[in-house]
């Protein structure tokens, strides 16, 4: 009896290893899928040049909001810390996308999403974005998850508010396996971009999220932004050397739109 019992165990042992040895490519192929692939999907087909296609996204709201279930579903405590991290960034900016397709007028997304919300409830303090099982405001994740902690001054390049002042949505989610390289390319971008911050005169002229969030640059904005200046704007932020004015430009909370970039 006890002869049996073994030879059926090794029996069932050697199946597994058939089964696993002929269907490791796949297994391998299946765990190595991007985890926010979806989002992925929809980002790919409705954002261009940083240009929100809500009208599109609106007719494809399941989609995200299958996406959004996953989210929910989610436990960040299993996850690495460049997994959580995007996985918070990704909520945020998904979010954000459903805050303002929620809130359609005549079958066209809100002007700006400042619209949104009252007096004492702006858009950022409405909770309605479900993640690992809790509930919490766009603020939430942002200045009680993400800043305090992961300290990643970068990711203000990332996360966005839906507005054109804000560093652009790029047309990709955020995954553990690049977001070293993600969250460079944004920021070199962005501080890059003669949009956000130039040089005129002795005046530097900077983007509002360099004084907002001063403690996240360490107060020295300066210095952050000459870490990642290239080319001409390098050269022309060296030309100052210490006799810059520095100027914070105003925020245009105007929705992005793509109809209206």
């Amino acid at each position: 009896m006890i002869y049996r019992r073994t030879v059926l165990i090794k029996r069932a042992l050697l199946l597994l290893t058939i089964f696993a040895m002929l269907n490791g490519p796949l297994l391998s192929a299946v765990s190595a899928a991007p985890l926010h692939s979806a989002w992925s999907m929809l980002l790919e087909k409705y954002v261009k040049d940083g240009g929100v296609d809500y009208v599109g996204f609106k007719k494809d709201e399941a989609s995200l909001d299958e996406y959004l279930a996953f989210l929910d579903a989610a436990d960040p405590l299993k996850l690495s810390t460049d997994e959580q991290l995007a996985l918070y960034i990704n909520a945020y900016n998904s979010y954000t996308v459903k805050l303002i397709l929620d809130h359609f007028e005549d079958g066209q997304p809100v002007s700006s999403i400042k619209k949104i919300g009252g007096f004492f409830t702006g858009p950022w303090k409405i909770k309605f974005c479900r993640v690992g099982g809790e509930v919490y405001s766009l603020d939430n994740i942002e200045h009680d998850i993400i800043r305090p902690l992961f300290k990643e001054p970068r990711i203000h390049f990332a996360v966005n508010c839906a507005s054109k002042s804000c560093p652009p949505l790029i047309s990709e989610a955020y995954e553990a396996d690049i977001l070293e390289l993600q969250l460079n390319a944004n920021t070199i971008a962005f501080v890059n971009n003669a949009k956000f911050n130039y040089v005129e005169g002795s005046n530097l002229y900077i983007s509002k999220i360099f004084t907002w969030f001063a403690e996240d640059f360490d107060n020295d904005p300066l210095g952050f932004i000459a870490q990642y200046a290239k080319s001409d704007f390098k050269e022309s932020l060296a030309k100052l050397g210490s006799s810059v004015n520095l100027n914070y430009l105003d925020y245009d909370w105007s929705l992005n739109s793509r109809a209206a970039l």
